[in-house]
């Protein structure tokens, strides 16, 4: 069955007989929590639109007069959401966020260079700079009093020691959840100033900040932040869309976009119908399904946070003020040295583990554990559940 609300129950055999990677990967036992995927069902409003193209047999290469009405649907909701202007004419259409940031490393940067990122951070970043030659430089995140910060006084000489040329920015930040405020924004904008960096930023999490958090998009700071900067987003995680593969790139770098006009338009392969059709549909008439999606998330953002509170091992989990992902540090626990693969093994729950979000990098994640809290209370229950039982060494 399809759900109209994520407030309705999950269905778990849906999920378990479907071609989903999160719980096609997880065995019968076991229950996952750990790819950015939610188990809330979609829009109605994507589900309807979706079975009008079918209903038409309108599955031909993707053709607008009018323009891509993708790009139309990112203009307004970046300018009704979060009082951004993009240039209508600097968009592309792309099939996801990672594509984005590969083409941008290729356009922007050299073998050899450095690139600034936040660690820990998003796997597939840290791989993609490190297989294209390029070396991470990680920005540390730091918990300071139940908040994840970083340094910013020394940073421009860090960043230029480590010779980048390019500051990868995820905000809201995966896996910590921290909004980014304006004053950590504009540090970083000041740094990217002063050394002349190309900056990407990936604001796919955008719309999953919970108040008073309020998502400051990176290209807003200031006319130089918005020349140097490639934003990058989708409806995918905030509308539960991923497999659909549509996402955006507004390049306002000059220099990034005069390279990505002269390659061939077939070098990136192009979302289809489908993925448009839901984007749009996703952006412009699903706002109900997604309210009551952030009343679903909230809840269960503080279920976790009272269960952490009181949890007798002694494990850390700082409140994520956006995402539906939780950073939970195992260290003064019994399964410091692997939590995620102990959670599997005698919990049966299935979580990232902490030490891929550091890859390439000299930095220690390894007691940390991610988890994916988009799912109803009873699964969560299950989940927390299976985690205390692998805490307390059970087998």
């Amino acid at each position: 069955m399809t759900h109209a609300s994520p407030l309705d129950p999950v269905d778990t055999a849906r999920l378990r007989s479907g071609g989903g990677v999160k719980w096609g990967l997880a065995g019968p036992d076991v229950l996952p929590a750990w790819v950015a995927d939610m188990d809330l069902g979609i829009p109605p409003a994507v589900r309807e639109r979706l079975a009008d193209v079918i209903r038409r047999e309108d599955l031909g290469y993707p053709y607008w007069r009018d323009g891509d009405p993708v790009v139309a649907a990112f203009e307004r909701r970046m300018r009704a959401r979060f009082d951004w202007d993009p240039r209508s004419d600097r968009t592309r259409v792309l099939c996801d966020i990672i594509q984005a940031f590969q083409v941008v490393i290729e356009l922007a940067t050299r073998p050899g260079d450095g690139v600034a990122v936040h660690v820990p951070t998003y796997p597939p970043f840290l791989d993609s700079i490190a297989r294209a030659g390029r070396v991470v430089v990680p920005i540390e995140m730091v918990e300071v009093g139940g908040r994840w910060v970083f340094e910013t006084d020394g940073l421009a000489e860090r960043l230029r020691a480590g010779g980048c040329t390019l500051l990868a920015l995820v905000n809201p930040h995966n896996p910590t959840g921290r909004v980014f405020d304006a004053a950590e924004l504009g540090a970083l904008a000041g740094v990217a100033r002063e050394l002349d960096l190309t900056v990407f930023s990936d604001e796919i999490h955008a719309d999953l900040a919970f108040a008073p958090n309020r998502h400051l998009p990176f290209a807003a700071l200031s006319d130089d932040a918005a020349s140097r900067t490639v934003t990058a987003t989708s409806a995918t995680k905030a509308f539960n869309i991923a497999g659909v593969a549509c996402a955006v790139a507004h390049v306002g770098s000059d220099a990034v976009w005069e390279r990505l006009r002269a390659l061939p338009d077939h070098y990136f392969g192009t979302p289809s119908v489908l993925g448009r059709v839901a984007t749009v549909a996703a952006w412009d008439e699903s706002q109900d399904w997604y309210e009551a999606l952030m009343v679903r998330l909230d809840a269960n953002r503080a279920l976790l946070g009272e269960w952490a509170a009181a949890h007798p091992s002694g494990l850390r989990c700082a409140m994520p003020e956006a995402t539906y992902l939780s950073w939970i540090d195992f260290a003064e626990t019994p399964i410091a040295a692997g939590p995620a693969a102990a959670i599997l093994e005698r919990g049966r729950v299935m979580l990232n583990a902490g030490a891929d979000f550091s890859r390439h990098t000299s930095l220690e994640t390894t007691t940390f554990a991610r988890l994916n809290f988009a799912t109803d209370d009873v699964v969560l229950g299950a989940v927390l559940a299976g985690i205390d039982w692998a805490v307390a060494g059970g087998d």
